[in-house]
């Protein structure tokens, strides 16, 4: 199996104002899937296109285990590529498709043919060799695309908004296709999206990508738990943050001191609660709330707060919030465990 390691990457595009990307280094373990994550504009393509060979960085490296792969033909990388656009070839049926890269290759027809049908099977277009790609579905392309990839048993596979294109129902399927295929193949894999509970569903490892640079590498949780500042926080749903002072494992903020978890350190600092996380009712760390608003979510109610002067969101299930009133005060818990200090932010 393969490492994939980016080291200092930088690309600027010729008339470009900045850097698409940005001194990038990044690790993807070998055998596991990474979801390269981040809003428009951000760097994702660009970073898979530069690991693909399709353009060339201005600066850093790109290796496979030990080897350097910057200025190798993307022929010869070990490296394959799925679209967001499924890219086939319109002429060619759906087993000409998949099987074009080992013709490219100089196999014969005989192992071409034991080779594609096995990975219909395998990406469930058993049966629709024949066809052409007019005549599939969108999840149905994106598969082929996907065979036609895996087929050539790269080192590391990329996969650009692979689900973008499909209806939610489909997003699901795909989904679940992809990681059990990488499971069973162990390719190294990176996924790009702009989604984040894609991301957390499809991924071992989450690298968020922010102007270009990584703001935070981790396991999907903790970007949840424990992000790094208050821009990866605020991208994963984030929106109560207190600035106050920590001492003596105590948060003193307008909140009141408020006990916090083992190990923290003294310092001025950003306090924040995910809203799922902050509780209605009696518990540690308990206030007094005023309701300012409530809005049905469908499987979730967001709960707006007035704490101290201070507004804080609460979600919870649309039982638990059917007998709150705006104006009304309730007794709120922020427990320790759920809260989580983040770098003060920088004075102007």
């Amino acid at each position: 199996m393969t490492a994939l390691t980016l080291k200092d990457l930088t690309k600027t595009y010729p008339g470009g104002n900045q850097a698409a990307v940005r001194g990038l280094s990044l690790t993807v373990e070998s055998g596991t899937l990474t979801a390269l994550l981040g809003p428009s504009g951000c760097g994702k393509t660009t970073t898979m296109k530069l690991i693909a060979g399709l353009i060339a960085p201005d600066a850093g490296d790109i290796r496979l285990n030990d080897r350097s792969i910057v200025g190798v033909p993307p022929e010869r990388r070990g490296v394959a590529m799925v679209f967001q656009n499924p890219l086939l070839f319109p002429h060619l049926t759906v087993a000409g498709n998949v099987g074009f890269g080992l013709r490219m290759r100089g196999l014969s027809p005989a192992q071409i043919a034991a080779q594609v049908d096995p990975m219909l099977a395998r990406v469930r277009l058993e049966g629709l060799d024949h066809r052409r790609p007019i005549e599939l579905s969108g999840g149905q392309q994106q598969r082929a695309a996907l065979a036609r990839a895996l087929i050539l048993k790269p080192d590391v596979l990329l996969l650009d908004e692979p689900l973008s294109n499909l209806d939610p129902s489909l997003r699901d399927d795909m989904r679940s296709l992809i990681r059990e295929l990488q499971r069973e193949t162990g390719i190294t894999t990176l996924v790009v999206t702009h989604d984040q509970a894609e991301a957390v569903a499809l991924s071992d490892r989450i690298a968020l990508l922010l102007d270009g640079k990584l703001a935070q590498h981790g396991p999907p949780e903790d970007f949840y738990r424990r992000p790094a500042t208050e821009a990866v926080a605020r991208f994963f749903g984030g929106v109560n943050f207190v600035p106050g002072q920590s001492r003596a494992g105590r948060f003193h903020s307008a909140l009141g001191p408020l006990t916090l978890p083992r190990g923290v350190i003294d310092g001025d600092a950003l306090l924040t609660i995910r809203p799922e996380a902050l509780r209605l009712g009696p518990g540690p760390n308990p206030r007094e709330a005023r309701v300012d608003g409530i809005t049905f979510l469908g499987t979730q109610t967001r709960v707006e707060l007035s704490v101290s002067g201070t507004t804080l969101q609460a979600l919870t299930t649309p039982d638990q919030a059917a007998d709150l009133r705006s104006g009304t005060e309730i007794a709120i818990a922020l427990p320790p465990d759920a809260l989580w200090l983040l770098p003060s932010p920088a004075k102007p």
